[in-house]
């Protein structure tokens, strides 16, 4: 059964959305089936992968979730071999009042995802920056989440409504979900307050902390505007070596990882 990870913040602009569409596409690359879902209403998953959200909207993840659309037909292929999409819109706005009136509503994406989880090995949720219903519902189907964190102080302060959502989801919902690990983003080497926010983050946190760490990098936030994931943007930039490393670090969390990958790391 593939594994579910939620990738989740409540605050804006910590690289979600980048963290989400460039660990898919390099999960792929590393020859993984990989289904990236965009659950955020802005939808830029959907248009980081080259496809409007205007294009279809007959075929999102609002049909799915109030129940007018078999997941199946939901699916996108990507430009990249292996991963699949299920893309957003505006519409999902919506979503969360009609699932109100839903039994169980907690576990409507749960439920919607059962059918397709053994067809891939894994399945990513861009989750949009709230804690409202959707996002609980996408914690209740994953298996673990990936919390993205940029290295300012105020973005710490943020983690802790997060991780009390994240206890109650398990407490009272999923009792199998676990945190897969923090992710450092958009870090600057150059700024002191940058190095002490990861010092920090490890200093809470320790192993949960991956020890891939983002860099900042202008081709990784250009590639968003031409559709791509950075690893078909520009396979040569720090971005690409980056997501490939965290990718690998995945892996090696769920023992997936072939030696020979590992020996690649470690020169």
């Amino acid at each position: 059964m593939g594994k579910v990870i939620a990738i989740a913040n409540q605050k804006g602009g910590v690289g979600k959305t980048t963290t989400a569409i460039n660990l898919a596409a390099s999960l792929a690359v590393l020859e993984k089936k990989v289904l990236v879902i965009d659950s955020d209403p802005q939808a830029n998953t959907t248009s980081g992968l080259n496809f409007s959200p205007d294009d279809d909207q007959q075929r999102t993840l609002y049909e799915v979730l109030i129940g007018k659309l078999d997941i199946r037909d939901a699916l996108i292929q990507t430009e990249v071999n292996g991963l699949h999409m299920i893309p957003s819109h505006i519409n999902l706005v919506g979503a969360e009042i009609e699932m109100l009136k839903m039994p169980e509503r907690e576990s409507v994406f749960k439920k919607a995802l059962d059918p397709i989880r053994n067809a891939y090995d894994y399945i990513l949720i861009d989750c949009s920056p709230s804690l409202g219903l959707i996002t609980v519902n996408a914690l209740t189907a994953a298996d673990s989440v990936i919390i993205p964190v940029q290295p300012e102080f105020f973005a710490l302060e943020g983690l802790g409504k997060l991780l009390q959502t994240i206890r109650i989801v398990s407490k009272g919902l999923n009792p199998k979900l676990t945190i897969e690990g923090f992710v450092v983003t958009m870090f600057d080497g150059r700024t002191k307050v940058h190095t002490q926010v990861v010092g920090e983050l490890h200093e809470h946190f320790g192993d949960m902390v991956f020890k891939t760490i983002i860099q900042r990098n202008i081709r990784l936030s250009e590639a968003p505007s031409h559709g791509k994931p950075i690893v078909l943007y520009d396979v040569m930039s720090n971005g690409t070596t980056n997501y490939l490393n965290l990718a690998k670090e995945v892996l090696r969390h769920d023992a997936a990882l072939p030696e020979e990958m590992e020996d690649k790391k470690d020169e």
